[in-house]
């Protein structure tokens, strides 16, 4: 997940000396917030156990998993803006807390119903820790510091979301001390406590600015959009889609046209809104906020689904499951390598289009894999080569789509625009977990587990396709990554060159 930029400018104080433990700073914001984006993967192996334990059917596994996004994404572009007025220090160590004391409420629950509940706060606790993060580095380093701080922190944020299954896996699988499923949330007591105390310890104190007013009435409204979107799609399918749910989802795009027509008139007023409401009126981005939200979807959809069949399906444990997830994750890191590296400033926006169809071409093997199954001598084996190219594809889109939307917006709305990716990114998440457990649940619940996967792989296709059309509508040349974070090179009197902060 891309890190939400913050409006104010946390930048160190020109001549001010270099903070003694700054690297240490670097190190309490990695393992917060890469436990943080553990968490939206750690529970896809933990299926089975739920169900044992706790009597979890399909729908209480998706709000599991699919809850956590959903308050992640709705609660992003607010924590950012609570960042700014109360000072990031003060919102990490807050959002810190919370965040270890919902995962003690998780390994607590007695069913599955707080569980839903408490993944809910987990998530909100996440929307409140994540979007400091950047801020507080800003905060601390500077020149080319900084530039090496960025090189660390991306890479090592996105490897916290590939390697979620296969940690959860290895810990319900060794069961230890008894506790199975809730070993995937005491996990991040004692990371939490000894990064909450290093962080309240060394990280300095920085005053937020109370002028900048929090549009709580803007953020309510984007929480209930979300929330009506979700819920019907996670309840549909087995509610047989009743009146009540497309009421949900009409009231949905009716919450978040009245979201925009509140920042607008928020912004009319000379006060800060959410989110600038000029990159609304920018086709380019409104349309990379859809092809972000079907690509997400479908990318975290389908992970799912491949998880429950391995699971489900074919008998494996959670430990093999969460195995069974890392022909996947290499796939990503080969396509994100080869994206970033070499062809995204090479070809453009091509990347975008070859990406989607070498996932295409990846569905389409895994398609023909499963049709060609042996039922008594299956192996992970079986299904690496299509699952591997699918997973190269979708490494080529992750490293290259934030910069080709963020290339359609001003300088001055770089934070803005991040904060809503980000947001967009983990709804649609949370859809793609409704939506492909649904599509999959819906043949898996009569023992067509084959079946229920292909239907997943229609599902993923039509997304990518409509994913692949919105490409041709983004900028033809991406944001290069300096100036996503923050920082652009400017011309010096002698014409050397300096670093600048990019007004937000």
């Amino acid at each position: 997940m891309m890190e939400v930029l913050s409006v104010r400018d946390p930048s160190p104080t020109p001549g001010a000396p270099p903070q003694p433990y700054r690297w240490l700073i670097l190190a309490v914001m990695i393992v917060a917030e890469v436990m943080d984006l553990l968490d939206a993967s750690i529970v896809n192996v933990a299926g089975p156990d739920l169900e044992r334990s706790l009597g979890a059917g399909s729908i209480g596994l998706q709000w599991v998993i699919g809850g956590y996004a959903l308050t992640l994404g709705a609660g992003l572009v607010l924590g950012g803006r609570l960042g700014d007025r109360y000072g990031r220090r003060r919102m990490f160590l807050i959002g810190l807390a919370a965040f270890t004391a919902s995962s003690l409420l998780c390994a607590l629950a007695p069913g599955i119903g707080s569980l839903i509940a408490f993944r809910l706060l987990q998530g909100t606790a996440g929307a409140m820790l994540l979007p400091q993060g950047l801020g507080l580095l800003r905060e601390n380093f500077s020149g080319p510091e900084l530039t090496k701080v960025f090189a660390i922190f991306g890479p090592v944020l996105g490897l916290g979301g590939i390697i979620g299954p296969v940690l959860g896996g290895f810990l319900i699988e060794g069961d230890f001390f008894g506790l199975g499923w809730r070993s995937v949330f005491l996990v991040n007591l004692p990371i939490g406590l000894a990064a909450l105390i290093v962080a309240a310890k060394f990280v300095p104190r920085k005053p937020g600015d109370r002028a900048v007013r929090v549009d709580m009435a803007g953020a309510a409204l984007v929480v209930a959009a979300c929330a009506l979107l979700v819920l019907p799609l996670n309840q549909g399918q087995e509610s047989g889609w009743p009146l009540w749910t497309w009421l949900c989802m009409a009231a949905s795009a009716l919450g978040f046209a009245l979201f925009a027509a509140r920042q607008r008139r928020t912004a009319a007023a000379g006060r800060a809104p959410l989110v600038t409401p000029g990159l609304l009126r920018k086709p380019a981005f409104t349309v990379g906020l859809g092809g972000i939200a079907l690509f997400f979807g479908g990318l975290i959809g389908t992970q799912l689904v491949l998880t429950l069949y391995l699971q489900i399906g074919r008998q494996f444990t959670a430990g093999e499951a969460g195995l069974g997830n890392l022909p996947l994750a290499v796939g990503t890191a080969i396509g994100g390598a080869v994206s970033g590296a070499f062809l995204a400033d090479r070809i453009g926006r091509k990347v975008l289009q070859i990406g989607p169809l070498v996932q295409l071409a990846g569905a389409a093997v895994l398609w023909f894999e499963l049709d060609g199954l042996d039922a008594t001598s299956f192996s992970i084996w079986d299904i690496v080569p299509g699952v591997t190219v699918a997973g190269i594809g979708a490494g080529m889109v992750i490293a290259a789509l934030f910069s080709f939307i963020l290339a359609a917006v001003d300088d001055d709305e770089i934070g803005s625009a991040s904060g809503v990716l980000s947001a967009v990114q983990a709804l649609g998440g949370s859809i793609g977990v409704a939506v492909f457990g649904s599509v999959f649940f819906d043949r898996a619940g009569s023992g067509d587990f084959t079946g229920g996967f292909h239907r997943a792989l229609i599902v993923q296709a039509c997304l990518l396709v409509a994913f692949l059309a919105i490409t041709f509508l983004l900028p033809a040349k991406g944001r290069p990554e300096d100036e996503q974070l923050g920082i652009a090179p400017e011309p010096s009197a002698d014409g050397s060159g300096t670093e600048r902060q990019l007004t937000r």
